[in-house]
């Protein structure tokens, strides 16, 4: 496994690990990965819906020529507090930073003086810079923007939001874990629970799409096959870092047909992130454990499960006419096969309406139910009333 970024080169080329490098942890870079690739197919969808005349642009009025407002020379300058205030601590700290990334980071330890002063220089430049250019009369025009024009704000507002929905719903499935540390689990680079992910950025998503005046459903399909083959990506992260994404032990004995590689069928994550399990003989890094029994390795399952379900429906998204239903398959799509891997991995239970199921195969039944009672109404309303493709109204 390679926790981070210096186990990788080492693997590649050879270096030592543990290095400066290791600051980039794997997990992490995968997450960025997976966010670009998510935002790489939808504004690739965005854009043919918009040439399609299914979604068309919105006129937003912006004002020229005016100052620097308080809370834009406020930002700024708390920008410039936490680079000063932070950045030469961490150089000055960096064997610590390497151990402790999030401990060291929201500390409250810090050079006090020198964030002062780039609060103060970052300020004062935001004003200069807004205030140079200033008209004696500000005036307001309009603008159309295109849908794929604020690819840039979806990507970031649904990144942040997914991650924190990703963590809490973490934190609620071990809640003893963060209590225990409330600072260092939550911002540690492991233990993301993927539906909070999903939820969390659904839900601020919603909001934006609305208040912009985007088709909510047109925008819905447009991102359910980036979505989904985002999360195998994702899941890519999981694997290679070892951070507890796998499932129970596999006693099976393998079988004679198995063509694929030996450790997709049982594999002992050695070298992973969380260092569970045995020490390894000889090892002398900082990630030297493997766990004692070999388990199933669900993660490389699901990577090839969700982007092979993102590639289905990448072909069928030209065929679907009615508004909403596509993403309606991909709810359908996902909560199956996240019922499913459940099965074997290694989660929490938890009983209810007679039910002992994880906290995910929960959210998965749902989202099936969704998925089909949606499906049904929009194929119900489709057969009523022929789709007009180049209806762009909100829902």
């Amino acid at each position: 496994m390679y926790p981070d970024l210096s186990y990788i080169l080492h693997a590649i080329f050879g270096t030592e690990p543990d290095n400066w490098t290791s600051i980039i942890k794997t997990f992490g870079l995968f997450l960025v990965i997976a966010i670009l690739t998510g935002a790489f197919f939808l504004n690739l969808e965005l854009k043919r819906k918009e040439l399609e005349g299914v979604l068309k642009p919105n006129k937003v009025t912006v004002t020229v020529g005016k100052g620097a407002s308080i809370w834009e020379i406020l930002n700024n300058a708390l920008f410039g507090f936490l680079i000063g205030f932070k950045v030469p601590y961490v150089y000055n700290n960096f064997v610590a930073f390497q151990l402790d990334p999030a401990g060291l980071i929201f500390s409250t330890q810090g050079y006090w003086i020198v964030g002062i002063l780039l609060a103060l220089l970052f300020g004062g430049f935001k004003f200069w810079e807004k205030n140079r250019n200033k008209l004696p009369e500000p005036r307001t025009e309009e603008r159309l923007v295109m849908p794929h024009e604020r690819i840039g704000d979806i990507t970031v507002m649904s990144a942040i939001s997914g991650v924190v929905g990703a963590k809490v719903f973490a934190v609620l499935e071990d809640l003893p874990t963060f209590f225990a540390d409330p600072i260092g689990t939550f911002f540690s680079g492991s233990g993301m629970a993927i539906y909070g992910g999903l939820i969390g950025a659904f839900g601020v998503g919603f909001f934006y799409l609305r208040k912009n005046n985007l088709s909510v459903l047109h925008v819905m399909d447009a991102v359910a096959p980036g979505l989904i083959i985002a999360c195998g990506v994702g899941r890519m992260g999981c694997h290679f870092s070892g951070d507890g994404d796998w499932g129970v032990p596999n006693t099976l004995a393998q079988p004679s047909w198995w063509i694929f590689p030996d450790y997709w069928w049982a594999f002992s994550y050695p070298h992973n992130v969380l260092n569970e399990g045995n020490p390894i003989a000889g090892c002398t890094w900082r990630y030297c454990n493997e766990l004692t029994q070999a388990v199933w390795p669900t993660s490389i399952y699901e990577i090839f499960f969700l982007c092979g379900l993102g590639g289905i429906l990448w072909m069928m998204r030209k065929h679907i006419k009615i508004p909403g239903l596509l993403f309606s398959i991909y709810l359908i799509f996902n909560g199956f096969e996240r019922y499913w891997i459940e099965k074997v991995r290694v989660n929490e239970t938890y009983n209810y309406f007679g039910f002992e199921l994880t906290q995910a195969q929960y959210i998965a039944i749902l989202m099936m139910l969704f998925g089909v009672l949606a499906s049904a109404i929009l194929l119900i309303r489709g057969n009523k009333n022929k789709p007009n493709i180049g209806d762009t109204s909100t829902i």
